[in-house]
């Protein structure tokens, strides 16, 4: 089971199993720094009781999956709590049915995790440091892997056990594959004859203030632990280099290049081995006098190498069959080999370029070796101080230059950013959003941060402004922009709902192109898949209703740009499975089965919801989203 898990890795438990293990170290710590004695609970599930901690912290999880889509975080936090609420429905059915993951099946599954291994293997010394940064036992970390494993497994026994049919499959290839005919005019954004009044700023301005604030922002103190900087540290003597050289030597050799072509007998049914190379022979003779890139072009039966004098380009090991690898390793320059022969018949060899191989000298390589010799020694210097920096920024969570001191480093600092935007070190989004998490917001000092394999950053909050209302004499004319383009958008809107209800009534739209001097388009057969109007326009031509009987189907499809997309829906014909949707036979049964069964699981999670013991506070999950922002 754990196989097939690891294998598919396609549930929302999967990627829980990742987030628990690669998220979770910057959030479970935090749970020492709270005194959840008062705290109100925000939801509960049977006697399960969720707090405000619980919530931001399934957000900072949940939000994970949806970096850079730009959904709001309010819904965001929505969202991420209806999935705390349903993976604990889930987890208490399948306790309460008896589903179990044994120790040993935790503990392989665990070991089997890249983010434990070191050299590909399981390492016990990062197990631990990893759990122990956090204060989290390793009972306590396999039970959280076992509760996941557990409701991965209920989640396969559901989508695993669906299966879809041939009238499933033709089915979908029917809607896929669908033809549409359309003619469509686009109303362009109207223009406006009177700019927005004083009073309507003024009113715009009042009823969406929160739309008008600076936003929050925050600077850092931080510590860098980097591999470059711990390389240039390392001591080196001519004697270490000269060995490591030797041990690399392969890494400063430049490999012969030999560039050859060839002429091709082929053995068939028609021709025996002895035509063949009788055919080779001759043709060798007659190279002494004549190119062998004409003679090719001639004779070869190696059509595609023919056109270009038998030239197969450089050459290399393991490519060709041993015989034809071996004679064409060892011709000299400008030599034609005797009839070698292969699987294929019998070739004629020649070499076309040689460049011989050579390996770069001590001396001439020294400063790259120097580099490669630091940076290979620094490598468990760094993995050690990591280990350091990890321990000792926890242990004191109220000050960075303690563990600078430790590991010789500088305490720097950034300038103010955003959540969403900052320069420096806070142009990575992993260091913004470590200083945006309530634990730094708190005062503590954060995990740390991987800034690729060879850099650790471990930052804490130096300042924080919170987000502030900006007054309308300085929003004034950002308000006024917004107010004409939605009533730009409006008066587009208003025109297109003309066009589409005179359509409606039976009027040509050629007519009401003509008048309104708009230009028709046409399509005919338009695919789902391959067309190139807009993704928004697409949409909604492939989910409009058909026409009904010879009338058309009218449609309205709003673009980013303001403009509004006036369609007629004229045909709709079904779909056929093409030659290569046929090939693809298994795998879109595959796929449309996996769709059913998560359909189902969806269904059968909501069912359990609803028959559970659920209760939300709202009033508390409304504090708790406030307090979280």
């Amino acid at each position: 089971m754990l196989t097939k898990i690891r294998e598919k890795a396609q549930g929302a438990f999967a990627w829980g199993i990742l987030i628990l293990i690669c998220v979770p170290f910057a959030l479970w710590g935090i749970n020492n720094y709270l005194d959840t004695g008062t705290e109100a609970v925000v939801a509960s599930v049977g006697d399960k009781d969720f707090y405000q901690r619980d919530v931001n912290k399934a957000y900072e999880e949940y939000s994970q999956n949806f970096q850079g889509l730009g959904i709001d975080e309010k819904s965001l936090k929505a969202q991420a709590l209806q999935k705390l609420i349903k993976d604990e429905v889930l987890l208490q059915y399948v306790h309460a049915e008896g589903l179990v993951v044994t120790d040993n099946e935790a503990r392989d599954f665990i070991k089997a995790l890249p983010y434990f291994q070191v050299d590909g293997k399981f390492s016990d010394q990062q197990y631990k440091t990893l759990l122990s940064s956090q204060r989290i036992s390793s009972s306590e970390f396999v039970s959280r892997i076992k509760n996941a494993l557990i409701m991965e497994q209920f989640q396969h026994s559901i989508v695993d056990s669906s299966f879809a049919t041939q009238y499933d499959v033709e089915s979908f290839f029917k809607i896929q594959n669908q033809l549409r005919d359309i003619d469509y005019v686009t109303v362009p954004v109207q223009s406006l004859t009177e700019q927005p009044t004083t009073e309507e700023i003024t009113a715009y301005y009042q009823q969406h203030q929160d739309l008008y604030r600076t936003p929050e922002q925050v600077s850092v103190e931080y510590v860098e632990l980097s591999l470059d900087d711990l390389a240039k540290k390392i001591v080196v003597t001519d004697d270490k280099l000269k060995a490591f050289y030797e041990e690399q030597k392969a890494q400063y050799t430049m490999p012969e290049r030999r560039k050859i072509s060839h002429i091709l007998f082929l053995v068939n049914e028609k021709v025996t081995e002895k035509v063949a190379l009788e055919k080779a022979l001759k043709v060798k003779q007659e190279l002494a006098n004549k190119d062998f890139s004409t003679i090719a072009a001639e004779v070869s039966e190696d059509k595609l190498t023919a056109k270009k004098g038998g030239d197969l380009g450089l050459f290399n090991i393991g490519v060709m069959e041993k015989a034809f690898e071996d004679a064409a390793s060892t011709l000299k320059l400008g030599e034609v080999s005797n009839p070698v022969k292969s699987a294929f018949g019998y070739h004629l060899i020649k070499v076309t370029e040689l460049v011989p191989g050579n390996i770069k000298s001590f001396d001439s390589v020294k400063s790259e070796v120097i580099k490669a010799y630091q940076k290979a020694q620094a490598e468990n210097a760094f993995y050690e101080a990591g280990q350091k920096l990890t321990e000792m920024s926890y242990e004191n969570p109220d000050n960075l230059q303690t563990v600078a001191d430790a590991l010789g480093v500088s305490v720097q600092k950034s300038l103010l950013f955003t959540r969403e935007k900052g320069d420096g070190i806070a142009a990575n989004d992993k260091i913004r959003s470590a200083a945006f998490s309530e634990e730094v917001l708190q005062g503590n000092n954060s995990v740390p941060v991987e800034q690729g394999a060879d850099r650790l950053v471990v930052v804490r909050l130096s300042e924080h402004k919170v987000a502030a209302k900006r007054e309308l004499n300085e929003v004034k004319q950002e308000v006024a922009d917004v107010l004409s383009k939605e009533k730009a958008q409006l008066l587009t809107a208003q025109k297109a709902a003309q066009i589409k209800a005179r359509l409606q009534a039976g009027e040509s739209i050629q007519v009401l192109a003509a008048e309104n001097k708009l230009e028709i388009k046409a399509e005919k057969a338009l695919t789902r898949s391959k067309n190139k109007l807009p993704e928004q326009l697409s949409h909604v031509i492939f989910t409009a209703a058909k026409p009904d009987g010879t009338k058309p189907s009218v449609f309205i499809a709003a673009l980013p740009s303001g403009e509004q997309v006036v369609v007629s829906l004229s045909k709709v014909t079904a779909g056929i499975m093409s030659e290569d949707d046929k090939k693809q036979m298994e795998l879109a049964k595959k796929n449309i089965a996996n769709a059913f069964g998560q359909t189902e699981f969806n269904q059968v999670l909501n069912s359990l919801q609803t028959e559970a013991n659920v209760e939300i506070n709202t009033k508390n999950q409304a504090q708790a989203q406030i307090q979280g922002q």
